[in-house]
């Protein structure tokens, strides 16, 4: 049998080291090009495919892949466990909420490509060779290029429409007791974002009302620009000077403890390995004011044993609302890339909204 062309919503070579910058790949390739794709990747589909979608795209996988017919058998295996997966609707909806990939490429596991720590000198001057450092303030570039899919032989993984979208989904209303609260600080934390984040970084996409992968707790919300992306919870204190200790917040006799958010960054640093991921805790005040409460710092104040907020963990970061609109601007403007649009990470996060 002749090897036709099988063109797939596949991660651009500096999506993913060491893999591929092609849009157009032949059979033989596809086990090596497929290793770190998703189930809807390996049968060329969008995330939003109907069951009958799936069992058409399996059907023409499954033909090109089949041992009988030429093809490679780990690459017919993937087929498989795509189509079992996807198929049933149990397990679509389990695998969506993992954000996972159908397996992770051999050599990857803890290289970022976006090493650097966020903020450092390093990683402001990180950049591919032989190319044009870009700003976060370019206009958006799209990878892949939604233009490969013009030919109607493949489809991108999510409309062009929806990936142009900054911002997607709304704060939730989740149980009974203190949602009105719950609510408004999230609100609060779209409307900053969209603000003084969306307007400086065209890139830059929120979701919101993510499921967390470590759990059953819910994600606020995420910002994904270029190779970054920042996880993101939220409290409403009364204005005033809070002492942070490295795991409470204290102010007077009252102290409070923030969300517990290391354990879902360290969870999606691991399921985005291409990723820089780091979390920031925004604490709004009552009054609206953007540079309340205070926070000061006790520099040599531990972060408990498994809290993740200590100086040296590097994973959260506790803020108010001006410093978290300054610290994203820093963070996600200074990441290699900052106007793309990962598309397949993006299509990724949006299967994952509760």
């Amino acid at each position: 049998m002749s090897s036709q062309p099988v063109k797939l919503g596949l991660p651009g070579a500096h999506e993913r080291p060491g893999i591929p910058n092609a849009s157009t790949i032949d059979e033989k390739d596809l086990c090596l090009t497929q290793g770190s794709s998703s189930h809807y990747q390996v049968l060329g589909i969008p995330v939003t495919a109907t069951e009958k979608d799936i069992k058409v795209a399996y059907r023409k996988a499954a033909r090109l892949a089949h041992p009988d017919h030429g093809g490679d058998p780990a690459a017919f295996r993937r087929v498989t466990l795509a189509y079992e997966t996807l198929i049933d609707a149990k397990r679509r909806a389990d695998y969506d909420r993992s954000y996972a990939s159908a397996y992770s490429t051999p050599g990857d596991e803890g290289a970022h490509f976006d090493a650097p720590a966020a903020g450092s000198r390093a990683s402001a001057n990180v950049r591919r060779p032989n190319t044009p450092r870009n700003t976060a303030a370019d206009p958006p570039v799209y990878v892949p290029p939604f233009e490969q899919f013009g030919d109607g032989t493949a489809v991108p993984l999510i409309p062009a429409g929806v990936a142009r979208q900054q911002v997607h989904g709304l704060p939730r209303k989740r149980g009974i007791f203190g949602a009105e609260a719950r609510i408004q600080r999230e609100m609060r934390t779209v409307q900053l974002i969209s603000r003084q984040i969306l307007t400086t970084i065209p890139a830059a996409r929120l979701v919101n009302g993510l499921q967390s992968p470590a759990d059953n707790s819910h994600i606020d919300h995420a910002v994904l620009a270029g190779y970054r992306l920042a996880i993101i919870g939220s409290m409403l204190l009364p204005p005033g000077a809070y002492a942070w200790n490295g795991s409470t917040l204290t102010h007077g006799n009252r102290s409070v403890a923030p969300p517990q958010l290391a354990h879902v960054v360290r969870r999606m640093q691991d399921i985005f390995p291409e990723l820089n991921v780091t979390g920031w805790i925004v604490v709004h005040s009552t009054d609206g004011n953007l540079h309340q409460p205070v926070i000061d710092r006790h520099r040599r104040a531990p972060g408990g044993q498994g809290s993740g907020y200590g100086e040296n963990s590097g994973l959260v970061e506790i803020v108010n609302a001006a410093g978290l609109a300054r610290g994203l601007k820093l963070f996600l403007g200074s990441g290699p890339a900052p106007n793309t649009v990962n598309v397949p990470v993006l299509a990724r996060l949006l299967r994952g909204m509760h």
